[in-house]
């Protein structure tokens, strides 16, 4: 019997026509081609030059804790702006470089005209504890000497991240004058809620001129010279220790040794095909720059420039996808989730007891409760998701000292399943937000318009979706399989009883024989949403899908209205609400395609898998530094044709760069059986794409095996390369 408080029917219910918290997309990214750095709990989004653009490009800045601390910083020479030659993010993240120089320019004071392409200016920039860390080197070619004035020009808004997503605020705080001192300026502001943030400027050498908005330097270049500036540029209050110069050096390789660190914890893969390398790469490394160090463990923020932040379900997804090959990751995340499970009813925050968190913000509109997301649970999937993944990181560890540390916010977790999660008692967990600044939607798909009936109609809630109840089968069979670890063998057999019924009840109520697949969701009055979408293929990811019904899912994925070449559409062509230029309703998402492709493979559809890896694949190649973004349109693949860009996707994504690691897992079968010390290869399947593989420092407890897949025949042939320690090999034909 369900112990959840009444909802009002007016707040339960959902509106159907005022989108909650979007964002604004009155500019294509794709336009501005926008270069992201990111360090822990600042991030900083600029355009191909180096600079921060106010107005079209309006997510530019340097933004910490949710605070925009830096919203324009433009820099010219002889107060013009200078021509792009290139602007490369390094492979690891570690730095920006953007490489310019002079267009033609009048002679100073009647002397001669500079000619353009004679002055080189190199920018390298990157984020390091709160700080943005720049060099700007200039140099002549010219066979004269030359001398230049170079300007930076720069402004703090202090917007909080909500303002520059579209939000519009009736009051804000209280910008202070400038601050000067003989090597920088301070800017400042007090906010609403009493906090003064602060954004410091430092440059080295000192400028020619420093006002409150600008620093300039007049710079005499000999033939051949090179002169260099360093600036530091502050979110934290703190003064530099050492000036900016000795500032940069020291943070440059402290931030390099972090990042090498984070990739050196993970297996290395390698193989015949560049472009999977190349993709591998870009994997890993935005994996390693979107990773914050909590008091926990390492924890991936799910994305730039919007969502890095803390958010359970995207860490928990990115912690499944990621596990056979960097299981800290998961780790990570379990023990932050759950040092912050909720412990009390907080209808604001839809907090109940045992709710692990969907969100957290540290800005002003957070800490004034303009927005709800200071520290928010309104997510129905992250607490199910948080048991499933304890239960297969203990699997894939055999951590028992993890696990009992987990076991008590585990219990909370299912306290919260049976106690709050099902509302009616049906035995479904349902979702409703519990005050009218929540989010409507609360599973995955959270657009106000993500859920709906056949006709078009949006449902109405409280809503039980088709992929929360695949997760909380997942949920009890994790459970027991950790109770069993931990010797609470009555409660395993409890929970494996609770799994057998809600199977045989989902069974009933979500497969519809007329679709061929799962319904989207139930409404709040039972009613089927009668909805092809891709939730469907997260039921064969928990295991939830009788083993009758996988290949009919698995049909429906893979045919032409939800395969677009690519990937599986999150609603497939032909449905009422199906758009492939909208964010739910018909665009591709790569960790929805790598939850799909693990559920195939899991059902004995290995090929079928390969095909998703084989489309999204192909469609890194054509994005900004083969980066998988967030989501791309849905529109069918045509040859000699890229995928067409969403217009706001967020790039680097956690769960999105994690993908391609999921996809190879799940297209190679490949497993950890920890109590017989083997690395597991279940029927695999090497990518057409593929050749030759190497996967190395595949740990198992403290030992590690080196693996090669080859191509022979119609078949992969797989070899030990290396094993440090009592690991074996084995394989499934």
């Amino acid at each position: 019997m369900s112990m959840t408080p009444s909802v009002d029917a007016a707040v339960a219910e959902q509106d159907a026509h005022e989108p909650d918290y979007v964002i604004a997309a009155s500019a294509s990214q794709i336009e501005t081609t926008p270069r992201t750095l990111k360090h822990d709990d600042t991030f900083a989004v600029f355009d191909a030059h180096g600079d921060a653009v106010p107005g079209l490009a309006s997510n530019h800045g340097l933004f910490h804790r949710d605070t925009r601390h830096l919203s324009h910083f433009f820099l010219t020479i002889e107060g013009v702006r200078p021509l792009l030659l290139s602007s490369t993010v390094r492979e690891d993240n570690a730095t920006l470089t953007c490489d310019l120089t002079n267009p033609d320019l009048p002679g100073r004071d009647g002397g001669e005209a500079l000619l353009h392409d004679l002055i080189h200016i190199r920018r390298s920039r990157f984020l390091y504890r709160s700080a943005c860390h720049e060099c700007v080197s200039l140099h002549n070619f010219d066979v004269v000497p030359r001398r230049v004035e170079i300007a930076f020009t720069f402004d703090a808004d202090f917007a909080d991240l909500f303002e520059v997503r579209g939000a519009k605020r009736s009051r804000r705080g209280v910008r202070h004058m400038p601050l000067l001192a003989h090597d920088g300026v301070r800017l400042a502001y007090t906010g609403l809620d009493g906090k003064v943030r602060r954004t410091g400027l430092h440059f080295q050498p000192v400028p020619s001129e420093l006002e409150g908005s600008q620093a300039r330097y007049r710079l005499d270049l000999a033939p051949g010279a090179t002169q260099v500036i360093y600036m530091e540029i502050r979110c934290d209050g703190a003064e530099p220790h050492g000036g900016a110069k000795l500032t940069f050096r020291r943070a440059l390789h402290a931030s390099r040794a972090t990042l090498r660190a984070r990739v050196a914890r993970a297996a290395e893969v390698t193989s015949s095909n560049q472009h999977f390398n190349d993709a591998m790469k870009r994997a890993v490394s935005d994996l390693a720059i979107l990773i914050t160090d909590t008091p926990e463990g390492a924890y991936p923020y799910a994305g730039v420039p919007w969502f890095s932040t803390v958010f359970g379900r995207d860490a928990l997804i990115t912690a499944f996808e990621t596990l056979w090959m960097d299981p800290a990751i998961a780790r990570g995340v379990l023990l932050h989730l759950a040092a912050n499970q909720a412990d009390a009813l907080d209808p604001a925050a839809d907090a109940e007891p045992g709710k692990i968190l969907h969100e957290v913000r540290f800005g002003e509109m957070a800490e004034l409760g303009e927005v709800p997301f200071r520290r928010y649970y309104g997510s129905v999937d992250s607490t199910p998701l948080f048991v499933m993944l304890a239960g297969a990181y203990v699997e894939r560890t055999g951590d028992l000292d993890t696990a009992r540390l987990l076991w008590p916010a585990v219990a909370a977790a299912l306290g919260w399943i049976t106690d709050y999660g099902d509302r009616d008692g049906d035995g479904f967990v349902e979702y409703g937000r519990r005050s009218g600044d929540g989010l409507v939607n609360q599973g995955w798909k959270d657009s106000h318009d993500s859920v709906f009936h056949a006709d078009g109609r949006l449902a109405r809630g409280p809503i039980a979706l088709v992929e929360v109840q695949a997760y909380v089968f997942g949920a009890w069979r994790a459970a027991a399989s950790i109770a069993r670890r931990l010797g609470h063998v009555p409660d395993a057999a409890v929970f494996e009883r609770n799994a057998e019924r809600l199977r045989d009840a989902f069974d009933a109520a979500f497969f519809d024989s007329g679709l061929g697949t799962y319904v989207l969701a139930l409404d709040g009055e039972k009613r089927p949403c009668r909805v092809k979408s891709s939730n469907a293929g997260h039921a064969l990811f928990a295991g939830i899908a009788l083993p009758g019904r996988a290949a009919a899912v698995a049909a429906q994925l893979m045919d032409g209205a939800s395969f677009s070449g690519w990937g599986v559409r999150t609603i497939a062509a032909g449905e009422a609400r199906y758009n492939p230029m909208s964010y739910h309703n018909g665009s591709v998402w790569p960790h929805d395609n790598a939850v799909i492709a693990m559920g195939l493979a899991g059902s004995g559809f290995r090929r079928e898998a390969a095909r998703i890896f084989e489309g999204l694949l192909r469609a890194s190649i054509s994005f900004d530094l083969r980066r998988l973004p967030e989501l791309f349109c849905g529109f069918a693949r045509q040859r000699s044709q890229g995928p067409v860009s969403y217009p706001v996707a967020c790039a680097p994504q956690a769960w999105a760069a994690a993908a391609p690691l999921a996809l190879l897992q799940a297209t190679l079968g490949l497993g950890f059986d920890i109590d017989a010390r083997r690395v597991t290869f279940a029927r695999p399947e090497l990518p057409e794409f593929l050749d030759e593989l190497v996967l190395r420092r595949l740990t198992l407890g403290g030992e590690m095996m080196d693996v090669r897949i080859q191509r022979a025949g119609g078949s992969p042939a797989l070899s030990v390369l290396d094993r440090r320690g009592d690991i074996a090999l084995w394989v499934e034909a």
